[in-house]
């Protein structure tokens, strides 16, 4: 009888990894990275099949959390074919060194940071992966299109567009269990039905069983227009007191939304011409990418594709990196990641973070045990690069960017499937946020809804 096991992003929202054990085949949906400091040392863990004896990966997107463990995985034996859009892999591997690069760096910095205050961390001072390891994953990889069949011993899977970020998909997967046909729905992250990027993702055909991501299911997004009007009006407050903007964001999807709206604000005169950094060589590279697949854009962004606008710097080296300081001129600081844990953010946060005229804004979800989500809490002071640091900067957090659904459009996509699964699982949100969410649903249609634990299995 196929089985389920939950690996990753039950009870919290990353580490995205679903363990699928059918009669003849064994595969991966997501092997994603833990990104909340309470559960790092999961990265650590062995899979409950040795990774040699995993057939395949199927990929949802090329988010961190959904990919990010990938090179782990071959590091540690598996062999087998990785699949996705080409978009999700053409993203994944600058997505995977760039974080293989941080893994080797981090290592190295807390390795040197130990020795200097004699003491050692709460993890191995060794990279998770490297950049090798990152490299020999990438011969793994083979494109698939929506709708196209992959075919496995006793299992068929499709994707389907998810409408979540450039390329992601949900994941179809139609195996045999007691002679009876049965078929399992990933969701991956579900984008959102008025998307500033992307055409609205659609209810796939009714499935045996639906494994949900609920990351907003206990709240819903405030329209598109207060975006615009909230990020002009904290742009222009902040320009005027003589600060910078500086803001975490992920190189995937949140950058390029972001350039589209100050591109457009910028030629309405909402805001004014000023300089803009995109301080981070991944989220370059991924914009080149999005510029290359026009077709998987939404209607207006489709158009041109083009992200650029006058006072757009693109800064890939670490010399023109360390040159923002020194501007003089109140400018726009875009720089990875997202929740401030790594990258080039968080030299951009020591040098504004205690400037009560510069502002941080945030533009996503900050999941618990993060630096986003201690300085979105009001936190102060907090650790940064080793360092104790006031928050002295306006603090702001812009939730209408969302690539997620919220809760509302959560509830419609899922009723929008007209009959009910035999099972619905919860996953990818907080625990709160899940059982609140599995019980709106619950009230709503009488559908047999699960929140499942870490580890947790079901025979389907």
């Amino acid at each position: 009888m196929p089985k389920l096991t939950f690996l990753g992003a039950a009870g919290n929202v990353t580490g995205s990894r679903y363990l699928f054990e059918g009669s003849e085949t064994q595969l991966l949906v997501d092997c994603g990275l833990y990104q909340e400091r309470e559960f790092l040392s999961r990265n650590w863990d062995p899979t409950p099949l040795k990774p040699s004896e995993i057939d395949a990966v199927i990929l949802t997107h090329a988010h961190l959390d959904h990919c990010g463990l990938l090179p782990k995985l071959v590091h540690d034996g598996f062999r087998g074919k990785v699949y996705a859009t080409d978009a999700t892999l053409e993203m994944a591997e600058v997505m995977l060194l760039d974080s293989a690069r941080i893994q080797e760096e981090d290592a190295d910095f807390k390795k040197r940071r130990h020795e200097r205050e004699g003491q050692r961390g709460a993890f191995p001072e060794l990279p998770l992966y490297t950049v090798e390891d990152a490299k020999n994953t990438f011969p793994l990889f083979h494109p698939v299109r929506y709708g196209e069949t992959i075919e496995f011993a006793g299992v068929k899977a499709t994707l389907q567009n998810a409408g979540h970020v450039l390329g992601s998909a949900m994941v179809y997967l139609e195996c045999q269990s007691r002679g009876k046909a049965r078929s399992l729905c990933f969701s991956g992250d579900i984008g959102r039905p008025k998307s500033t990027l992307l055409t609205a993702p659609r209810p796939p055909s009714v499935p045996d069983y639906l494994v949900m991501e609920a990351t907003y299911g206990d709240r819903d997004h405030p329209p598109a227009a207060d975006v615009e009007g909230t990020l002009a009006s904290v742009i222009n407050e902040t320009i005027s007191k003589g600060g910078n903007v500086v803001i975490p964001a992920f190189a995937l999807e949140r950058t390029q939304e972001l350039l589209f709206f100050l591109k457009k604000l910028m030629a309405t005169g909402k805001i004014p011409k000023m300089t803009v950094y995109v301080d981070s060589p991944m989220a370059i590279e991924l914009t080149v990418i999005f510029s290359r697949h026009p077709e998987l854009l939404g209607a207006e962004a489709g158009k041109s594709a083009n992200f650029g606008f006058p006072g757009l710097k693109l800064t890939a080296s670490v010399e023109e990196s360390k040159a923002i300081a020194h501007d003089p001129k109140p400018c726009i600081i875009i720089a990875g990641s997202g929740m401030a844990t790594g990258g080039r953010i968080k030299h951009h946060l020591v040098n504004n973070i205690t400037r009560p005229e510069s502002t941080i804004l945030f533009v996503g979800y900050q999941s618990r045990g993060t630096l986003g989500r201690a300085i979105t809490d009001g936190q102060s002071p907090v650790r940064i690069l080793g360092q104790m640091y006031d928050v002295r900067a306006r603090v702001e957090q812009l939730q209408g960017l969302s690539a997620h659904a919220g809760r509302s459009e959560l509830m419609d996509w899922i009723t929008g499937l007209g009959k009910s699964p035999t099972r619905i699982f919860i996953t990818h949100s907080e625990e709160d946020s899940a059982n609140s969410f599995a019980q709106a649903l619950r009230e709503r249609t009488g559908w047999p809804v699960t929140v499942p634990a870490y580890g947790e299995s079901f025979e389907l």
